[in-house]
């Protein structure tokens, strides 16, 4: 009866997989052809089908090949936090290049403070011309600075931007506007420095560190290619683990390798400053 209703659940699964994958497919298909979308969305449209679609299909394809129902969810479950892993991954890779951004849009802020004659026109002016990676934040500020107040503008975009070191450069920018600071420029110059060493540091950093990511990724490829040869090749020296006794030894094994590794990345990140602006509300 377990059997069955096994077989029922991940033939249910892998149906319901196939059906968002074609389905998808067909979608992002006519979808590029009409509006000729960009390999980036594309990518990222797939990102989303495989986090919503792979764990079930690699569950069931896992059941097919070795009939261990207790294994195959978790196998499942490991490929369905696989893209939030990843996700994690590139925000890591984004932040290098924020702080890389902050600098950049602070010494345009500064250049355009000597023609400006102010800083509100000085940040609409630089809304234009802002680095890709805060373009929407700053275009927002530019946006709402037209009809609210300065400071709580900056607050929401230090809270958008979300990043420790774009709050030393809004609070030095609310503190201009509040108490009518000088030689803003010298101190937007040094913020700007200060933002470019952070970004050449965590770069060092990941690069240093990049030898702690390829021990994970190899140790994870020799492992799951060398249990997928003994499935293949000599499924009897497997045969223990066919009772529910084994099934559950081996899900266990499968759950501390995978906190092994959670281990190993975080020992891979980088620690980032706690940040001191939070958005709050204002009184309408």
């Amino acid at each position: 009866m377990i059997t069955t209703f096994a077989v029922l659940l991940c033939g249910a699964s892998f149906g319901l997989g196939l059906f968002g994958i074609l389905f998808t497919l067909k979608r992002t298909r006519n979808s590029a052809k009409s509006k000729k979308l960009s390999i980036f969305e594309i990518k990222s449209k797939f990102r989303s089908l495989f986090k919503f679609f792979g764990g079930p299909v690699v569950a069931f394809v896992a059941f097919l090949l070795t009939s261990w129902l207790l294994v195959s969810v978790v196998i499942g479950l490991v490929v369905s936090a696989v893209p939030a892993f990843k996700s994690k991954q590139r925000l890591r890779r984004d932040e290098r290049g924020l702080a890389e951004a902050i600098a950049t849009w602070t010494e345009q802020l500064r250049d355009t403070l000597a023609g400006a004659h102010g800083l509100e026109q000085a940040i609409v002016a630089t809304s234009l011309h802002a680095p890709f990676a805060i373009s929407s934040a700053v275009s927002r500020l530019s946006a709402q600075i037209q009809y609210g107040k300065l400071s709580d503008g900056l607050r929401r975009f230090a809270d958008d931007v979300d990043h420790p070191t774009c709050d030393f450069v809004s609070a030095a920018l609310i503190t201009a506007t509040e108490y009518q600071a000088r030689d803003l420029a010298q101190l937007l110059s040094h913020l700007a420095q200060c933002a470019r060493d952070e970004g050449r540091m965590r770069t060092r950093i990941w690069v240093g560190r990049a030898r702690t990511r390829s021990s994970v990724r190899i140790i994870s490829f020799v492992v799951v290619g060398f249990v997928s040869a003994l499935v293949v090749f000599n499924r009897d020296y497997l045969s223990v683990y066919s009772s529910f006794e084994g099934q559950i030894i081996l899900s266990g094994i499968f759950i501390l390798f995978g906190c092994a590794l959670i281990m190993l990345d975080q020992f891979s990140r980088i620690a980032a400053p706690q940040r001191f602006i939070r958005r709050r509300e204002i009184a309408r």
